[in-house]
């Protein structure tokens, strides 16, 4: 997926840099201030990628993505409220490519595990969980969290590390600094491709990970992806 922000009048990226969808599709969106993802299905994010940076958008292309909402940015009333607002846009709306982000209550931890799995199963990351009462808010926040089968996070890479072995002439490994200001090295998850291409000194990348040492430092760190903030 890729955050897409809607102020009523223009799509833009969470970084800020407008988005360009062709004309019909903005002619679509609502005139309420809207925040989800454009989405392409599980699985797709490289192709995803590939379509939204384009700055000469291509019609069938955009005729296969979602526009994904699930908030309403700095709109008042609880989450809970918020949520039926969004779904009564997006019925009002009444286009198949406007889409309300279920949202749903479970009973205990037994239910959020059962759900966990059978969203992972399916092909997705995890579960996001929001406070029903809670206000709207930007940024890192309690009220909304990620649940995931693994961690992940970003970090900014500081050096490439030359590989050894099989690995000889591409990366080992990256050098990467944490939002604490710790540095440590990241050895898997790369494929070839990224080994011989590896994204440059500077770049945010997302690595997942098992939880931290008694040192704070990620447990069996593995890279995912760049940041992508288009």
């Amino acid at each position: 997926m890729a955050r897409a922000i809607w102020d009523g009048k223009v799509l833009r990226f969470r970084s800020g840099r407008l988005v360009h969808a062709p004309a019909w599709f903005i002619g679509k969106l609502p005139a309420h201030a809207l925040d989800g993802e454009l989405w392409l299905g599980r699985g797709r994010f490289d192709l995803l990628s590939g379509i939204v940076r384009k700055t000469e958008p291509l019609d069938d292309e955009w005729r296969q993505l979602k526009y994904m909402i699930f908030e309403l940015p700095k709109a008042a009333g609880t989450f809970s409220e918020r949520a039926q607002r969004i779904r009564e846009i997006a019925a009002k709306t009444n286009w198949p490519q406007l889409v309300a982000v279920e949202q749903f209550r479970v009973a205990d931890r037994v239910g959020l595990t059962r759900k966990l799995d059978e969203v992972v199963r399916g092909g997705g990351e995890g579960l996001m969980l929001h406070l029903a009462d809670a206000p709207y808010v930007t940024g890192r926040s309690d009220v909304l969290i990620k649940l995931k089968p693994l961690q992940d996070t970003e970090a900014v890479i500081l050096e490439h590390v030359p590989g050894k072995g099989k690995y000889r002439d591409v990366i080992g490994a990256l050098r990467v600094r944490s939002h604490d200001g710790k540095s440590f090295l990241i050895g898997t998850g790369f494929t070839d491709q990224v080994r011989k291409n590896p994204p440059p000194v500077g770049t945010t990348i997302t690595y997942t990970y098992r939880g931290l040492t008694p040192t704070g430092l990620p447990r069996f760190a593995s890279y995912l992806r760049v940041r992508e903030d288009f």
